[in-house]
């Protein structure tokens, strides 16, 4: 069932209309002989001057059916070298039968365990137009959001077994005045961020130029070596009946088109609506950029389980929307657009919850009650779907040039960052290479959105961020939670906090220069030196200095004290000690020491120089240091 991306597109084109006056009586496809060679001489094809996709993404329109033609033919190109289009619908040759076989057995393993409740949850998603189930991706702002933008839908519930006709969703004959489907009304408290989302999903993201090009027909229309079987027998319903162990949701059987040569998979649509408005969303609101993207994966998913579409078609889904996304928000005529969609939200959920830029993210995230309040489960289903059945050949090569544009997909998540830099998270944090239909041209489908919203994956040269917290939100405060690796180190700088949460392995050493460096876990500062020349570093556990450590300049040392356990600093190599150095003390919640113990605090091979001051964050008790040659205690005495 070909899909349009918007659903106020200004201009619709005829397909059987466009065969007459421009393909004359052929099945107006691409011949796959161009497509696979094209592919071959993709880098020759670059370096004579094709445009790259967000400079020509309005070349997506249904008259354009090559890959010289057609940006997002061509960033799908990988689907070329599993698929060679035939001459009709169902003449199509498989050309790499182990991933495409893998890909029909997933459909059939995940639609025969089905549920019903899944079938019902299939179709809801199916039908309920996309942009308005990607609200729930905003957990407990989607309430404040739906009343907002005045966001309806007719779809809340799917029936029982196969309804009788068609159902589309609607205006609710009871939707207030000035309510909208999908992202909701222009005309309301949230009309710009309605308008964004829109906009992205506007009239050069349709998959069907895609879908008339590659031709590759839905999973339940195939075997399971993805030749189509038409048996000519027909279902209860009139609809053709194939040989195929891919089950289609009961609740979807009307659903189907009857026009099979109109009816690719490849890409899925639904999949390219739901990640367009899950992005575009996530621009606006970036304090849910990760519960967002995870949602999108979720419903894309549901084209699976529905028997609707398979893990190729998902796939390639995302990968145009991705590139769309990134399209749409670098176009200059949206610059405005974009800027005023943020501001409006941030206002509108501030004054709602009556918090601050500051503390809007804690509000988004109370844990109980959130479908998406596990960051853990939601990267493992995020992982599993970004390659589904992919198996991944040849070297495993990190991404060395990240597409044209890409950066500004976290231009809000990552906003103190500059665009250089937002571009090295992207590439750090990407897939490796030798995944088929990843690595097809600008390498669009490489990109880990959900990995990337966690900062940096490796420091392959230093860097340096800066934090501003009179900005509030982001710029204020922020966390990385990647394991970063790389050559490189970290100077942290500006008067905002940042915290490092992952098990990291980057060698060049860490410096805090101003504001606060958290240090979340015990491997947080990676293996290298690390110098305090400002500000504060703060340890929120056991932390471990591989090097050497430095302190000076009227800095800070927080770590904490905890009854019964080693030093909270552990030093590989010597620690040097200068003037105006601070050592703050807090202790810990669950077992604070008692006064007359003495409770190590740092060890090292060497210490040199002492601290000019030790608090203690106690009304009761006080720290007495205790100096040694490779170590520090202190000793609690009461006030």
């Amino acid at each position: 069932m070909p899909s349009s991306a918007g659903h106020r597109s200004p201009t619709t084109v005829d397909r059987r209309g466009f065969l007459r006056t421009s393909l004359g009586a052929s099945a107006g496809l691409i011949a796959a002989p161009t497509v696979v060679s094209w592919l071959g001489a993709a880098d020759a094809k670059a370096a004579t001057g094709l445009a790259a996709f967000v400079d020509d993404y309005t070349s997506n329109v249904v008259t354009n059916q090559t890959p010289e033609t057609n940006a997002v033919v061509r960033i799908l190109g990988g689907m070329a070298k599993v698929w060679k289009t035939g001459d009709a619908w169902d003449n199509g040759r498989v050309l790499d039968r182990e991933v495409l076989r893998a890909n029909m057995r997933y459909c059939a393993r995940v639609t025969q365990a089905r549920t019903e409740a899944q079938a019902k949850d299939a179709f809801l998603y199916d039908r309920q137009h996309q942009s308005y189930a990607m609200i729930g991706g905003l957990g407990p702002l989607a309430g404040l959001y739906k009343a907002g933008a005045k966001a309806v839908t007719s779809i809340t519930t799917a029936p029982d077994g196969t309804p009788p006709g068609k159902i589309s969703d609607s205006l609710p004959a009871d939707a207030p005045a000035g309510s909208a489907l999908g992202a909701g009304s222009y005309d309301s408290d949230l009309g710009r961020v309605a308008r964004l989302v829109d906009t992205v999903r506007g009239p050069f993201a349709s998959s069907n130029p895609a879908k008339y090009t590659f031709q590759y027909p839905r999973p339940w229309r195939m075997n399971e070596d993805s030749e189509v079987v038409d048996t000519g027998r027909k279902d209860a319903l009139g609809y053709p009946v194939y040989d195929s162990d891919v089950v289609v949701a009961p609740q979807l059987l009307r659903q189907r088109s009857e026009n099979a040569e109109e009816d690719g998979g490849f890409p899925s649509g639904h999949t390219n609506a739901f990640h367009l408005a899950a992005l575009a969303l996530a621009y606006a609101v970036p304090e849910r950029f990760q519960e967002l993207v995870t949602r999108a994966f979720e419903l894309s998913h549901t084209r699976i389980m529905a028997g609707m579409h398979s893990t190729v078609d998902v796939i390639g889904g995302r990968i145009m929307a991705t590139a769309l996304t990134a399209a749409a928000l670098a176009d200059p005529a949206n610059a405005e657009l974009k800027a005023a969609a943020r501001a409006q939200a941030l206002a509108y959920f501030t004054q709602r919850t009556g918090t601050t830029a500051d503390t809007l993210y804690d509000y988004a995230h109370p844990g109980a009650g959130d479908v998406y309040a596990d960051r853990e489960a939601n990267a493992r289903a995020v992982r599993s779907r970004l390659t589904y059945v992919l198996p991944r050949r040849g070297r495993k090569d990190p991404l060395t040039s990240v597409p044209k544009g890409a950066e500004v997909l976290l231009e809000t998540r990552l906003p103190y960052l500059t665009a250089a830099q937002r571009r090295e998270v992207l590439r750090t944090t990407a897939l490796p290479s030798g995944y088929v239909l990843l690595d097809g041209l600008e390498q669009w489908g490489r990109l880990n959105l959900f990995a990337a919203a966690d900062g940096y994956g490796a420091f392959d040269r230093d860097v340096i961020v800066t934090l501003d917290a009179a900005a509030g939100g982001f710029h204020a405060a922020d966390s990385w939670r990647n394991d970063i690796e790389g050559d490189g180190g970290l100077t942290k700088r500006g008067t905002g906090t940042l915290t490092l949460a992952g098990h990291n392995r980057y060698r060049g050493g860490t410096a805090v220069e101003a504001g606060t460096l958290v240090a979340a876990s015990p491997n947080a500062l990676g293996e290298g030196d690390v110098r305090v020349t400002g500000g504060t570093l703060r340890a929120d556990k056991v932390l471990r200095v591989r090097g050497s450590y430095v302190q000076e300049c009227e800095s800070t040392l927080e770590l904490p004290l905890r009854r019964n356990h080693g030093p909270a600093l552990r030093v590989g190599r010597r620690v040097l000690l200068g003037r105006d150095s601070v050592l703050s003390l807090r202790l810990d919640a669950e077992r604070p020491p008692v006064a007359g113990t003495t409770v190590p605090v740092l060890s090292a091979s060497r210490v040199r120089g002492r601290f000019d001051r030790v608090e203690l964050d106690s009304q009761t008790l006080r720290a007495v240091p205790v100096h040694t040659a490779d170590g520090l205690s202190v000793r609690l005495v009461r006030r």
